[in-house]
C-alpha cells in the first residue's frame, strides 16, 4: 500500500477457503474517495481463485455457507422396546395378610434410571422415570396413583390407618394383588434429554395376602396363662 498524498494504491493476495487463492491488485483513485478494487481473483463459483464450488468440500469453519446441521430422529414409544426398565417390587403391610374391614397398606418401590445402546442407528441413553402406579387389589378394586406407597412408620400412622395406596377388603379371602408401573422415557443423542411421548409398562411381581375376620372376646385370662381359652 502506498499513499502520494492525493492517490491511495492497495496491493494484496486474497485465498478463499478450498481453493488456491487468486490476486487481488487495488484499483486507484483520487482525493478520498477512490474507484473500487478489481481483480484477477474469478467470479465467485468460478472455482479459479473466487469461492467454493457447490462440488467442492467446504469446512465447517471458515467458509461461508460451510455448516452442518444433524437432525436426530423422532421417536416413538414403540421404537424403545429393546430398552428394559426395571420392574417394581410390591409388598404390603402388616405382611402377607389384612384384616376384612380395616385398610390394607400396599406398598411398591421404583426409581429414576437410565440404560444406554443403540436405537435408530444412533447410540443413546434412554431415561425411565415412574410416574403412574396402577394397582389391581384383587378383588375387582384398581386404582392409579403417582406414589408408589409408604409404610405407616415412615408416615409417622398406627397400624391400619388410610394411605394414598391402601385398600379395604370387605370379604376374607385370599387375594392377589397385581400393579403395572407406568413410566416416562426420555432419549439423549448427545445434545440433553427430549421427552418421549406415552409410557412403557413394567409389571411387579405379584402379591398375595390372606385376609381375615377379627374378632374380639373378653376373656378371664390371656392365651399365655389359658392356652385353651376362648379364641386361643
Amino acid at each position: 500500500m502506498s499513499n502520494s498524498g492525493s492517490q491511495v494504491d492497495v496491493g494484496g493476495t486474497a485465498h478463499h477457503p478450498g481453493t488456491g487463492g487468486g490476486n487481488v491488485s487495488g484499483g486507484s483513485g483520487s482525493g478520498g474517495g477512490g474507484s473500487r478494487g478489481s481483480g484477477s481473483g474469478g467470479a465467485p463459483g468460478s472455482g479459479t481463485g473466487g469461492e467454493a464450488s457447490a462440488d467442492e468440500e467446504c469446512p465447517d469453519i471458515g467458509c461461508r455457507g460451510g455448516y452442518s446441521v444433524v437432525l436426530y430422529p423422532d421417536v416413538t414409544i414403540d421404537d424403545l422396546a429393546s430398552f428394559v426398565p426395571a420392574r417394581p417390587t410390591l409388598g404390603g403391610e402388616p405382611a402377607g395378610f389384612g384384616v376384612v374391614g380395616m385398610p390394607t397398606n400396599l406398598v411398591a418401590t421404583a426409581s429414576t434410571h437410565s440404560l444406554t445402546g443403540p436405537l435408530l442407528g444412533w447410540d443413546v441413553s434412554v431415561r425411565f422415570r415412574p410416574v403412574g402406579f396402577v394397582f389391581d387389589y384383587g378383588d375387582g378394586a384398581t386404582v392409579r396413583t403417582t406414589t408408589g406407597g409408604t409404610t405407616w412408620a415412615a408416615l409417622g400412622l398406627p397400624q391400619f390407618s388410610p394411605t394414598a395406596t391402601s385398600h379395604v377388603y370387605r370379604e376374607r379371602g385370599t387375594y392377589t394383588v397385581r400393579l403395572t408401573l407406568q413410566y416416562a422415557a426420555d432419549v439423549d443423542f448427545g445434545s440433553g434429554w427430549r421427552p418421549v411421548s406415552g409410557y412403557v409398562n413394567a409389571p411387579a411381581p405379584p402379591y398375595t395376602l390372606e385376609v381375615l375376620d377379627v374378632r374380639t372376646a373378653l376373656v378371664e385370662r390371656t392365651c399365655t396363662e389359658n392356652p385353651g381359652g376362648p379364641g386361643c
